[in-house]
C-alpha cells in the first residue's frame, strides 16, 4: 500500500538512520533521547572500538522525514555539555590520548604535531590493533603536566586532511591501550 506521506515517486522511503559523531565519552541513551528532544528515536547504537566507546552512535527514526530534522540539528551540543567541555576540568598527567591519527602517520608525524615541545620517538607509542596495523590512536608522553595541558590548544587541528582530536589521558590508560595492541617501538 502506497503512504502519501512519503514523496519518493515510486520508491520505498530510505532507512531512516542517523549517524551521530563526536559524542561526549561519558553519553547515554538519555542523552541522545534529550538531543533529540521531540523526534522519534526508535533505537541507538553505540558504536565500540577496541572496547572503548568510540564517540560515535547510529540513532533510528521511527518516520523517514523526521531524519531530515535531526540532521538540523548538526554541529550543536548535546544538552549538558560538548565533547570537548569537560576536557579542561580533568587532571593532566603529562600524557594525551590522540584520536583520528591517519593510518600512514609515523612518530616524525605526531612529534611535527606537537613541534612546539621537546618530545622524543621514545614518548610517542602509536597503538596498533591485533593485527599489527595502525588505529589512528597515539598516546604521547610530555615533560610534565603543564606542557600537556598546553598541548591541549591543539585539539581539533588536523594532521594532513585528518581532525585529530585530543583528550587528558593517565599512563595507567596509556599502558592499558597498549597492552590490548602493539604499539610501534
Amino acid at each position: 500500500m502506497y503512504n502519501p506521506s512519503y514523496a519518493y515517486a515510486g520508491q520505498p522511503p530510505p532507512f531512516p538512520v542517523v549517524r551521530l559523531h563526536g559524542l561526549p565519552f561519558d553519553c547515554s541513551e538519555a542523552d541522545v533521547i534529550d538531543f533529540f528532544c521531540g523526534l522519534d528515536m526508535l533505537d541507538i547504537l553505540f558504536v565500540h572500538k577496541g572496547g572503548r566507546f568510540s564517540g560515535e552512535a547510529f540513532c533510528v527514526s521511527a518516520y523517514p522525514l523526521q531524519v531530515d530534522f535531526a540532521i538540523q540539528r548538526n554541529r550543536q551540543n548535546m544538552g549538558r555539555r560538548s565533547a570537548d567541555d569537560g576536557k579542561d576540568l580533568v587532571e593532566h598527567t603529562g600524557v594525551l590520548w590522540m584520536r583520528g591519527l591517519p593510518y600512514s602517520a609515523g612518530k616524525d608525524d605526531v612529534m611535527d604535531f606537537f613541534k612546539d615541545y621537546k618530545l622524543s620517538e621514545d614518548l610517542v607509542h602509536i597503538v596498533l590493533n591485533s593485527d599489527g596495523r595502525p588505529t589512528g590512536d597515539a598516546f604521547v608522553e610530555f615533560a610534565n603536566a603543564e606542557d600537556s595541558k598546553s598541548a591541549m590548544g591543539r585539539d581539533r587541528m588536523t594532521l594532513g586532511r585528518h581532525y585529530i582530536e585530543l583528550f587528558p589521558s593517565t599512563p595507567k590508560e596509556m599502558d592499558d591501550a597498549i597492552m590490548r595492541g602493539r604499539p610501534i617501538i
